[in-house]
């Protein structure tokens, strides 16, 4: 198990005092989210600041970047952290795309499978000199000059890992990246009777198998150094739940536990802009679906409640 909690994001100036002791305090990596600032631009500097601590944007959506932009700042992330660096990428769902980033929306995960391979084929090129020549079902990239590639490296390719909820992004997953980042708003039934079968699914496919494969999440968890704090984070979690459960992409994960109709009447009250009043519909004992445990302990450096993902590595 690995110990992931997230960098700040706002003030730039706050960013390399942070990565170093979060560093020095045993964590496993950084983490940064694309949601109301930059995903790259502070683990640029967390790199700069810190030696051995992993760096990864989870998630940096895929789809309005081109391949080839994505694969450029993967890959400055990469040599200038000494090979420290994990792509995260997600496809984000259909209204962002189409009405937030303003680009065509086609299914996601045959689009993003072939993201993926563009991103390595474009990577390739620059390391080893080989000519790109990619021609996938939706990306074709077969210009790259001595001027516009980058300096070989000699470090391993940027692990790639993708976020997932349904099955066929799962599928995907196992295909063609390196590890899954499974959506917070999840449970154990969810991953075992879901997401694992989905995945070797996908492994079966390449005929991989999940050694050095990464689990990330899904879930919160909450921590804190008395019970005031944990109560506090676990609100924390139904505010989140609620606005995850409004998504009609995650309505499988509450179906799945019966709670379709809660589903339905968040969606409603989202479309209502009855944003505030969504967490009072979430019961406890969903809540508790939701996170792995609210532990009582001091956390290195700051509180972790609703800031820290516990992912699990197969080995």
């Amino acid at each position: 198990m690995r110990v992931f909690t997230m960098l700040p994001m706002r003030h730039w100036r706050e960013v390399g005092p942070f990565a170093a002791a979060v560093e020095g305090a045993g964590f496993d990596t950084l983490m940064t989210a694309e949601l109301n600032h930059d995903v790259f631009a502070p683990l640029a500097l967390a790199a700069l600041a810190t030696q051995r601590i992993e760096l990864t944007p989870s998630i940096a959506v895929a789809f309005p970047r081109s391949p080839t932009i994505m694969a450029s700042q993967a890959w400055d992330l990469q040599a200038n952290s000494n090979g420290r660096f994990v792509l995260g990428l997600g496809s984000q769902v259909r209204g962002h795309n189409e009405r937030r980033f303003g680009i065509a929306w086609s299914p996601p995960a045959p689009r993003l499978r072939d993201y993926v391979r563009a991103l390595r084929a474009i990577w390739r090129c620059w390391e080893t000199g080989e000519k790109l020549d990619y021609r996938g079902e939706h990306y074709k990239l077969t210009l790259m000059t001595p001027d516009f590639s980058p300096e070989p490296t000699g470090l391993p390719m940027v692990p790639v890992t993708i976020a997932a909820v349904g099955g066929a992004m799962l599928r995907v997953a196992g295909e063609v990246c390196d590890g899954v980042r499974l959506h917070p708003l999840c449970s154990r039934r969810y991953v075992e009777e879901v997401a694992l079968p989905r995945l070797a699914d996908g492994m079966g496919r390449s005929g991989r198998s999940r050694a050095n494969f990464d689990v990330f999440g899904g879930g919160f968890v909450v921590t804190g150094p008395d019970q005031k704090t944990v109560a506090e984070g676990m609100e924390w979690v139904r505010k989140r739940v609620a606005f995850y459960g409004s998504t009609r992409s995650y309505l499988p994960i509450l179906a799945l536990h019966g709670l379709d109709e809660l589903g339905q009447k968040l969606h409603a009250m989202s479309l209502e802009g009855h944003w505030n009043e969504m967490a009072a519909e979430v019961p406890d004992e969903v809540v508790r679906i939701s996170r792995h445990a609210a532990l009582m302990t001091k956390s290195p450096g700051r509180s972790m409640s609703g800031s820290a993902a516990l992912p699990t590595r197969s080995k």
